[in-house]
């Protein structure tokens, strides 16, 4: 009996260990397998600490994990958080501090971003966004007071001034509606009145003349309808004999231009050719001119003994007679 009692006992310690081993497993799967790291940097991390909300949309998707200076960059902070598994992350969500209320805690949110934008992988950095600070906001208040006071002292001034001009203005127009100067006014009034009667006559003559010009011009503009026209067909016919000689031309044109190639052809081959034959030529020459010397020293020879042509030897010098 005893024994029996001994093996239900252990077989329940087993049992209670084994359910609070797999509820502990469970529980842990649940809440720290199902979130997922991220980062973001921050100049100015007023507020967020280890357990701050993280905001998606306005939804909570997780908490702030961590919050110490960069390493690399101790200019900025960064922040360590973990969200929810299934968050929509990506490139161009951008995380800021800010606030569910006026009054409430501050909190780290983040935008949406774009759903075409790529999803973020878990331990990937989210872009931040910096939020103007308490006494950031009061010194750009304190500069805006100071900038519109002295704004509204300009305004003052220069509201003077317009009100100055405007008692100026009203002094001249008061000036100008004075008795003397309305009847000054009444009077170019009535002349004017009087040289508009008289010259209305003259106006009536001068657009009657205009309106006869007028019907001139179009009788004149009739009448050279017709030579427009002929002048409009013999132009016509002399694109049409230009267009007809102009084939010709241009073939004959084209011959010439042949026959001047080929001409300039020959005169090149005979410039190679006396080119080549230069120093023949002037051996030719030479041989000629020695020809022509031999000539003229027999010519000259023949003057002075014309009996050489008969006899061989020179005949002997007579003496002169003792």
């Amino acid at each position: 009996m005893k024994d029996i009692e001994a093996k239900v006992g252990a077989f329940v310690v087993i049992s209670v260990a084994i359910l609070t081993a797999t509820v502990y497993y469970v529980s842990y799967a649940r809440f720290n397998g199902a979130n997922v790291p991220f980062k973001t940097y921050l100049r100015d991390a007023d507020g967020v600490e280890a357990g701050t909300p993280v905001l998606f949309g306005g939804i909570t998707v997780g908490k702030v994990v961590s919050v110490e200076p960069d390493k690399t960059d101790p200019t900025r902070i960064e922040i360590s958080l973990d969200v929810k598994q299934g968050t929509p992350l990506n490139a161009k969500s951008v995380a800021e501090v800010g606030s569910v209320s006026l009054m409430s805690s501050p909190v780290l949110a983040i935008s949406t971003g774009s759903n075409d934008a790529t999803r973020l992988r878990p331990g990937e950095v989210i872009r931040s966004q910096e939020t103007v600070s308490m006494d950031e906001l009061q010194r750009k208040v304190a500069t805006l007071a100071d900038t519109a006071q002295t704004t509204l002292v300009a305004v003052g001034t220069d509201l003077n001034n317009l009100t100055g001009d405007s008692r100026q203005l009203l002094a001249n127009l008061n000036d100008a509606t004075s008795n003397g100067n309305r009847k000054h006014l009444a009077g170019i009034l009535a002349n004017t009145d009087t040289t508009i009667a008289e010259m209305s006559p003259k106006l009536n003559q001068i657009s009657e003349q205009a309106l006869a010009l007028t019907r001139q011009a179009n009788a004149l503009v009739a009448k050279m309808g017709p030579t427009v026209d002929n002048v409009n067909a013999t132009v016509l016919n002399a694109n049409q004999t230009i267009t007809t000689i102009r084939e010709p031309t241009r073939a004959d044109l084209v011959e010439i231009q042949t026959t001047l190639e080929e001409t300039r052809g020959v005169i090149n081959n005979l410039n190679i050719l006396l080119g080549a034959n230069t120093q023949n030529t002037n051996y030719t020459f030479e041989n000629l001119r020695m020809a022509t010397d031999n000539l003229n020293e027999l010519t000259e020879s023949l003057k002075e003994r014309p009996w050489s042509l008969v006899r061989i030897k020179q005949p002997k010098d007579r003496s002169v007679p003792k």
